[in-house]
């Protein structure tokens, strides 16, 4: 059960940061006027560039490609499988051979890359960027190990991101991972996340004061309280991209609804940073839930991105301790 539902996380992560891709940066009122319908899944030709990204000299991003989301999140996946263990220079050289989204407007990326040097640390950055790497680090260390997952996060993370809220969003993540994997109820998964986010927040900051814990719980204790979720509703009330919003909306996503693909189209027609949320969501409910992965889904994805997430869930599942 546990290479099952290592699987469905990758998977999850990988369709989720696909289809959110559709939708990354746009407003919700921008999600309608591009897609009238909502986004339901892939809205045209696999392989084919996404309208909105035609001409863009940056990327013209493909339907079904994934992002540098996912290709870090493998970077990570490699270097703990190499090592058999979590190491901040092995990842930081797994990152090195990453070629998305390196430009200068995604800064905490670029200086590393800039850099050159995989040993490099950080204290600076407090994005979601570690966050959405950092599943494998869940895959790697069972929930009971709550301090070497904070630890991990941290050797995920410090590449790229070392401010206190980017600490606590990759250790909030790992550990909602985690807890899924072995197959603890909802409340559970966000009580450990809370912990986890709360010790690497408070380690980093040297503060009694754990202030992404408290989003992730305000957030948390108002979503679950709504009779629906709606992309429009959720957007009003959430929509602000920023370190106390994006991970704990993708955290309490996962932990209120029972479907990964339910989650996902939600984070993608919400819009912002869509395929942020709707990873990491896909991410946790793959691992709660893998019956909801949506597999045609992933199907494109696999043929767009030959990631072979099959071979890396063995590989994953087999070092679980």
């Amino acid at each position: 059960m546990v290479k099952e539902r290592i699987l469905a996380s990758l998977k999850g992560l990988a369709t989720g940061d696909a289809i959110g891709k559709q939708t990354e940066t746009l407003s919700h009122d921008d999600v309608r006027r591009w897609y009238p319908d909502g986004i339901r899944g892939f809205e045209g030709p696999p392989g084919t560039v996404i309208p909105r990204y035609a001409g863009n000299r940056k990327r013209e991003w493909r339907i079904g490609e994934t992002t540098d989301d996912t290709e870090n999140t493998i970077a990570v996946a490699r270097a703990i499988v190499r090592d058999r263990n979590m190491c901040h220079v092995s990842v930081g050289r797994e990152l090195l051979k990453c070629a998305k989204s390196v430009h200068p407007g995604v800064r905490s990326l670029w200086e590393f890359h800039q850099a050159r040097d995989p040993a490099r640390v950080t204290d600076e950055h407090d994005g979601c960027g570690a966050a959405v790497r950092v599943a494998p680090v869940g895959m790697l260390y069972s929930s009971r190990r709550l301090d070497e997952i904070v630890a991990g996060a941290r050797e995920a993370a410090i590449s790229t991101h070392g401010g206190p809220l980017a600490l606590a969003a990759a250790a909030a993540t790992a550990a909602a991972v985690s807890a899924a994997i072995d197959g603890a109820a909802p409340r559970e998964i966000m009580d450990l996340a809370q912990r986890a986010a709360a010790q690497a927040e408070c380690e980093r900051s040297g503060s009694a004061r754990a202030v992404f814990a408290e989003a992730m719980r305000t957030m948390h204790a108002d979503l679950r309280q709504w009779t629906s979720l709606h992309a429009a509703d959720v957007a009003a009330t959430y929509f602000r991209d920023d370190p106390l919003t994006i991970v704990p909306l993708a955290i309490t996503l996962a932990t209120v609804m029972e479907s990964a693909q339910a989650a996902i189209l939600l984070a993608a027609n919400i819009g912002g940073d869509s395929d942020s949320v709707a990873s990491i969501a896909g991410a946790i409910l793959g691992a709660r839930e893998p019956d909801t992965i949506n597999d045609e889904w992933y199907e494109v994805v696999e043929k767009v991105n030959d990631h072979d997430l099959v071979s890396l869930a063995d590989d994953l599942s087999e070092l679980r301790r």
